[in-house]
């Protein structure tokens, strides 16, 4: 039955939601390009909530009107239409308070941000580095499904094919959001390119999804950062090859250190490799927050730990393996071809569960 508590939790956010609203037509926020990007994602993430709340008022208001015009109407072609309107709206009305409650927890900050996808060989060798470039071509057909771009900021290829390891940026909506639950260790069993005998081996790679730190994120001090340029190496032509268009930056205070070769340009490479490091600092600090999580939320080890084995990739049985929802699925190859987004879904509904269950 419908919940009033619920209405009362929605139209309590709707001054902010209208406040909101007004700041963003205010020059001097307009001006403030900070504040402006701020405000604005608050702004984006309530519209869902108001709208799922002024829809819901509607039905309830609808609702008991058609229960008024049963107990007091004596027209009965008025009675049986009121009839039908509850009729309809009573199986609704659990999946919208469901829904909205789900709406009024706070969400992840970081789900909206593009992302930083790192993929690298494990445990396995040559097979590892193969798989792992089986995981690239995967992720790669599934960022063309959902139209999202994806630029490599750097590889470092396998002896026998794949990459020891390889870096992306992802960028889309909500990209964070949903390629999280690609974090941690996945397992592949099958008979590798190398082996003569026939045997099953079993080798891993590993998948680190981490949310692009904004411009506004994080403040760097260029006086502690050291930059070194260098001849960058690998496929490109000549251009590439002999000039010294390749970046490196070391963050003096902590230690970590980004390059990039990917583009020509040195100056576009030293973008690439500050937004890197960026989102590597910003991350830092995340990282905090992913091990609290980690203990509440069982389906998201790979958040809190991403040394977790989350998927297996059986390839003898043309079996998927999630082990942390019990997922499994007999169609392997359309899976490696990008169709992954019904293991997504059902992770996504799995952490909803645990959200709503927490803040019960």
């Amino acid at each position: 039955m419908a919940e009033h508590s619920l209405l009362e939790k929605v139209l309590g956010l709707r001054d902010k939601f209208e406040s909101l609203q007004a700041q963003l037509s205010d020059p001097d926020v307009i001006s403030d390009m900070k504040k402006f990007v701020q405000l604005n994602k608050e702004y984006k993430e309530l519209a869902p909530i108001i709208e799922a709340g002024n829809e819901y008022r509607k039905m309830v208001t609808d609702y008991e009107m058609a229960k008024d015009i049963i107990a007091n109407e004596k027209d009965e072609d008025l009675r049986e239409m009121a009839k039908e309107e509850i009729a309809e709206i009573e199986p609704k009305l659990p999946e919208m308070e469901q829904n909205i409650r789900l709406l009024l927890i706070p969400a992840d900050p970081q789900d909206s941000k593009n992302a930083i996808v790192e993929i690298r060989g494990g445990s396995g060798g040559d097979e590892a580095a193969i798989f792992a470039g089986d995981l690239f071509r995967m992720y790669s057909k599934y960022f063309e499904r959902r139209g999202w771009k994806c630029e490599v900021t750097g590889q470092s290829e396998g002896a026998a094919g794949g990459f020891k390891e390889i870096i992306l940026k992802v960028s889309g909506d909500g990209v964070y959001g949903v390629l999280k639950y690609e974090s941690g260790v996945h397992r592949v069993q099958r008979v590798p390119q190398t082996e003569t005998q026939g045997r099953v081996h079993t080798s891993a790679a590993s998948v680190a999804v981490l949310p692009e730190a904004d411009e506004f994120d994080i403040e760097l001090n260029m006086n502690d950062i050291r930059k070194d340029t260098f001849c960058s190496s690998g496929p490109g032509g000549q251009s590439v090859n002999t000039t010294y268009s390749a970046i490196r930056l070391t963050h003096i205070p902590s230690g970590i250190v980004v390059q990039c070769q990917d583009e020509k340009s040195q100056l576009k490479n030293f973008d690439k490799a500050l937004a890197e490091l960026r989102t590597r600092l910003y991350n830092m600090e995340y990282e905090k927050y992913l091990n609290e999580i980690s203990a509440k939320r069982k389906t998201m080890v790979s958040t809190g730990d991403r040394s977790a084995k989350i998927r297996t990739y059986n390839y003898p049985q043309s079996r998927v393996t999630d082990h942390r929802i019990n997922y499994t699925m007999y169609n392997l190859p359309v899976f490696m071809d990008g169709d992954i987004q019904d293991v997504l879904d059902q992770l996504q509904i799995a952490e909803n569960a645990e959200r709503l269950k927490a803040a019960e």
